[in-house]
């Protein structure tokens, strides 16, 4: 019953959350428009419900010759892509703000595992037997509140599943009003492929 409440709500939601962020999402477009080569938006396909695969929105971050298809988190050398208008908005998660779109269409959730690339077979995999391959991937959800970028993708997919087993009116408040608390403190932001060998020394 809750499921069909939830869509309900993400509708709601989204809409409302566009008319409230317009003026931020205009002078966000704007300065990305003015400041680098590019569309301003990044599209990118990625893994939705049951495996379906649609395009995702996000505000561009990162210069167009970044290399495709590929995480922010496996780059060696993240800094040399992302723009300046993009540190703010990765490290603030305004880049997310268009998907709000892709949950009016149907295609995401407010709250439900991040939704993965198609060559992230093993955390797809994971998500498979897990049953968290069965919801919409969320703009937030729980395995982002509780590490974010820094979680291993068992960790991550432990999280997804334990959400799918979980998911509630109560359970949703907890993960979006944590998202809340996780962006003011920046938690779990780590960009490219250096973090883990700096966790290793």
């Amino acid at each position: 019953m809750y499921r069909f409440f939830k869509r309900f709500f993400d509708i709601i939601l989204s809409v409302l959350g566009l008319i409230i962020l317009s003026p931020v999402m205009i002078v966000v477009a704007i300065l990305i428009k003015v400041t680098s080569k590019g569309p301003v938006l990044f599209k990118q396909q990625r893994v939705g419900r049951n495996g379906k695969l649609f395009r995702i929105l996000k505000f561009r971050s990162m210069r167009i010759d970044t290399p495709k298809d590929m995480p922010t988190a496996m780059l060696e050398n993240p800094d040399a892509f992302i723009t300046g208008v993009g540190k703010f908005i990765r490290k603030t998660s305004i880049d997310e703000l268009p998907q709000l779109l892709n949950i009016i269409a149907g295609q995401m959730s407010i709250i439900g595992p991040r939704p993965a690339l198609a060559n992230q077979t093993e955390l797809l995999e994971m998500r498979e037997k897990n049953g968290s391959a069965a919801l919409r991937p969320g703009l937030t959800g729980w395995a982002q509140i509780n590490g974010r970028d820094e979680l291993p993708d068992e960790i991550k997919a432990g999280y997804d599943g334990e959400y799918a087993e979980k998911i509630s009116f109560g359970f949703d408040l907890k993960c979006f009003f944590g998202t809340i608390g996780a962006v003011l403190r920046s938690d779990g932001v780590v960009e490219g492929a250096q973090h883990k060998d700096e966790e290793a020394e």
